[in-house]
């Protein structure tokens, strides 16, 4: 299938559209016609003399490159009806799907054994069952894209108000520009234990985060079809790594002992905090998806296109982790270059061909970082008002320039900072997911059609004040944090049961708003 065959017909530039419009060059706009997307687009008509001569220029060669590759310029405005017309729900799966087969997965698995301590049953049991229950928050919110047209903390406007939601876009942006950071870095790995100490683990970072700006760059389409394919040498280098160290995946590490509830618990954390992300950014995916597609087929493709990789890597790396310390070759590549350096020792026994594997299955993360960088430039947009005039696909290009230096300085310590900055995501997430679905589905009986006033989306005196939300949310740490689990601070209540944070922030969250926003809305009549 061709680009044209997917594009919605408004959402990218042509040689034959108006990159300032969105629309045919010959097409006319009368002064009824709605505008609310024409702030994020950048006018072609200002005059080429003057001081501007220079800037007009370079502007002009801009736009060139945007229509020569496509690029989307649409940022965070609803996508109209008449653009929703995706109706391939397959794509939602092959996309999910694309986006984690990759070594990410392995990375976090090898914590459970390598980092926890546990064995590999009880770390494959504990992946299993905290993978089946996060997914459903990623799958269902994702559902919500086709019939709302929105980007998913544009729909958050409507339980945290125009401005106050602007704490979790930043708090996203956080949490997903440090997934990148990990993306790159296991790359960077990669690259460089193949070269044997001749390519650096900076210019690997280096060379993942450019490749992977170039597709985040072009937007929805690119990405699309690039993932559609993608996952295919992915699996191809995955299964050849597992056959060349299959021997050494069977000298597994005994554990000192039964794991403990901390243990259990603690890891369970790391693996909610890979999935409950997703759910942060998961209709930005669906928005151009046909709201006549259905909801049910949206759900049961992102659910298994998210869970039965994650599932099968996160265990595949458990294995991994679990036969480290019992395989010196393993050992000394992870010595050397972590995970890059254990998965090139696992394929050294296939030669040039395992070196060019391991290649590949750096390139394997290129799905993953694309996706997310996409999401990034959209939430840019989102964090202050006047960051909506930027187009899109110009935080592509800053977010890289920012990705490159942090990823380079927090590579030096890495599975240190992974275990730390893992360890937040859990809980501020689910606090805001609780607030989001109690909104959707109690106050707003789940009705995308009659729930919303899709209108609103950019107005302040239309949308809830958020206070509500935001108060739910801080209110749920004064119990998430006597149960947090973690380097530097043990709550008394997870000193014997285990890190419950996560848990204990999505359902107490949910709680407090129903309250809150009573009183909102009675205070501030809406």
């Amino acid at each position: 299938m061709t680009i044209t065959q997917e594009a919605p017909p408004g959402a990218f530039i042509s040689s034959a559209a108006d990159p300032e419009k969105n629309l045919p060059i010959n097409d006319t706009k009368t002064g009824n016609e709605n505008t609310d997307y024409d702030d994020e687009r950048v006018s072609t008509t200002s005059p080429r003399t003057g001081n501007g001569g220079v800037l007009n220029r370079a502007r002009d060669i801009g736009l060139k490159v945007v229509r020569f590759g496509r690029v989307e310029v649409r940022g965070i405005a609803p996508i109209p009806l008449k653009e929703r017309t995706v109706t391939r729900t397959i794509n939602v799966f092959t996309l999910w799907w694309s986006m984690n087969i990759n070594i990410l997965g392995i990375t976090f698995g090898i914590l459970g054994t390598l980092i926890y301590g546990l064995s590999l049953r009880d770390s494959a049991l504990i992946i299993l069952f905290f993978t089946l229950l996060t997914t459903l928050l990623p799958a269902y919110l994702a559902t919500w894209g086709p019939k709302l047209g929105m980007r998913q903390l544009v729909q958050a406007r409507y339980s945290f108000g125009r401005y106050i939601v602007s704490i979790p876009v930043f708090l996203n942006l956080a949490t997903m520009t440090g997934f990148c950071i990990i993306i790159v870095i296991v790359g960077g790995q990669c690259l460089s234990a193949v070269a044997d100490g001749t390519l650096s683990v900076n210019v690997g970072i280096i060379i993942i985060a450019v490749l992977g700006m170039l597709i985040s760059f072009c937007g929805f389409n690119t990405l699309h079809m690039y993932e559609r394919f993608a996952w295919i040498p992915a699996i191809i280098a995955i299964v050849v790594a597992v056959g060349c160290g299959g021997q050494g995946l069977k000298q597994q590490a005994v554990p000192e002992g039964p794991p403990t509830p901390r243990q259990v618990l603690s890891f369970g954390m790391i693996v909610a905090s890979y999935m409950i992300p997703w759910a942060d950014l998961s209709s930005d995916f669906t928005t151009y998806i046909s709201p006549e597609a259905s909801s049910f087929k949206v759900f049961i493709y992102s659910y298994l296109g998210l869970a039965v990789p994650t599932i099968t890597l996160m265990t595949l790396g458990a294995a991994i982790g679990g036969a480290i310390p019992n395989v010196p070759e393993w050992q000394t590549g992870y010595d050397n270059t972590l995970v890059g350096g254990v998965l090139a020792a696992m394929l050294a026994p296939a030669g040039g061909f395992g070196k060019f594997l391991v290649v590949l299955l750096a390139f394997t993360l290129l799905g993953n970082l694309a996706a997310t960088s996409y999401s990034i430039t959209l939430n840019f947009q989102m964090l202050f008002p006047i960051l909506f005039k930027v187009p899109r696909y110009l935080f592509a290009l800053a977010f890289t320039a920012i990705l490159i230096p942090v990823g380079i300085v927090t590579a030096v310590n890495f599975f240190v900072n992974l275990e730390n900055f893992v360890a937040l995501i859990a809980y501020w997430c689910a606090a805001f997911l609780g607030v989001v679905l109690i909104d959707h589905v109690v106050l707003r009986k789940a009705d995308c059609i009659n729930g919303y006033d899709v209108d609103a989306w950019n107005d302040s005196k239309r949308l809830p004040l958020g206070v509500a939300a935001l108060t739910a949310c801080v209110l749920s740490f004064g119990l998430v944090v006597p149960c947090m689990d973690q380097v530097w601070w043990v709550g008394p209540i997870a000193e014997r049961t285990g890190d419950l944070g996560f848990e204990l922030a999505f359902v107490v969250s949910a709680l407090l708003y129903l309250p809150l926003r009573w009183v909102e809305k009675r205070f501030s009549g809406r």
